[in-house]
């Protein structure tokens, strides 16, 4: 199976395609750091550091997939929700890009705001556009917590596959066990200095985390989010106005802050994957990411219906 991705990130999606079977022809990613984090990783993947809006689709025709984690800010709800009025909102080059590839399916990821009232009528424009391409479109609010993602992070999932692939395709259900706790899932980590508060950190870690939050280009630093968000991360014995550069000290008293590795386990990212540049542009990478095991599990059930496609395909022939 082939796909394509956009606005690629750090690459939660991407990891996420490649294990569930998907081979990347190219990933595009305007921001120049995260697109050196997809070199660094996976030298032999096709990188452009490109604007989507200059992108051309046609040598990409007849694509297996065509996935995408379209900026979120028009659709937050901790922004102005401008939708369609916003500069950022890059669901018409996704529709012109598509019309151009013409995939056999279409995945794209964006927050829950998308679903919220107001934007009522630009989804029923969204699908009306999709359906004239040929293509069935639904979405679904899946929350990372029921793919073992150890946070609460709710995101919506498009799907949009060809009509005579619809009836192939099933949403992925929710594993039958909870997610391990921020205590569980970091104790190795935050003992890796040998701190003698360890255990004791970990036992009252006893939740999962709330939603990771990595700020926007213009917007936010280093931090757990805002005054909310860190009041829930002080709840789990963590402090959340900046994060570590390491693990705490053997002697350290009080309550330890995160290293960039440590969010990037609970985002469900692989040990091994590393982030190019500094603190703050690695942790924007990582907070903005769409989990790998969520991507996985979409991606999983995709292939499932791609393959039935190529089966009858073969049978035909």
């Amino acid at each position: 199976m082939h796909s394509i991705e956009f606005c690629a990130g750090a690459g939660g999606q991407a990891i996420g395609l490649e294990q569930a079977g998907f081979r990347h022809e190219a990933l595009v990613e305007i921001e120049r750091d995260f697109a050196k984090t997809l070199e660094l990783n996976r030298p032999g993947w096709n990188v452009f550091a490109h604007d989507m809006n200059e992108f051309d689709g046609r040598p990409y025709k007849g694509i297996d997939l065509f996935a995408a984690g379209l900026p979120c800010p028009p659709f937050s709800v901790a922004g102005k929700q401008l939708g369609d009025l916003d500069e950022r909102n890059l669901f018409p080059a996704a529709l012109r890009l598509i019309d151009e590839m013409r995939p056999k399916a279409v995945m794209i990821e964006n927050v829950r705001g998308f679903l919220s009232a107001v934007f009522d009528d630009y989804r029923t424009l969204l699908k009306s556009q999709l359906d004239k391409l040929g293509y069935h479109t639904e979405w679904r609010l899946l929350n990372a917590s029921d793919f073992g993602v150890p946070q609460l992070r709710p995101r919506v999932v498009i799907v949009a596959i060809r009509k005579d692939l619809a009836d192939v395709f099933d949403w992925p259900t929710a594993l039958p066990h909870n997610p391990p706790t921020v205590g569980e899932t970091l104790k190795d980590l935050m003992g890796a200095r040998g701190w003698l508060g360890t255990k004791a950190w970990a036992a009252r870690a006893n939740e999962i985390a709330p939603t990771i939050v990595g700020g926007s280009k213009k917007h936010g630093g280093p931090d757990l989010g805002p005054t909310r968000a860190r009041k829930a991360w002080a709840s789990l014995g963590v402090e959340g106005r900046s994060l570590a550069a390491e693990a705490p000290d053997p002697d350290f008293v009080g309550m330890p802050r995160l290293t960039v590795r440590m969010v990037a386990r609970i985002q469900g990212f692989p040990d091994s994957w590393q982030f190019y540049g500094a603190k703050t542009t690695s942790y924007r990478q990582v907070g903005n990411a769409f989990p790998p095991p969520v991507a996985r599990a979409v991606a999983h059930n995709l292939k499932i219906a791609l393959s039935v496609q190529k089966l009858f395909s073969a049978h035909a022939a």
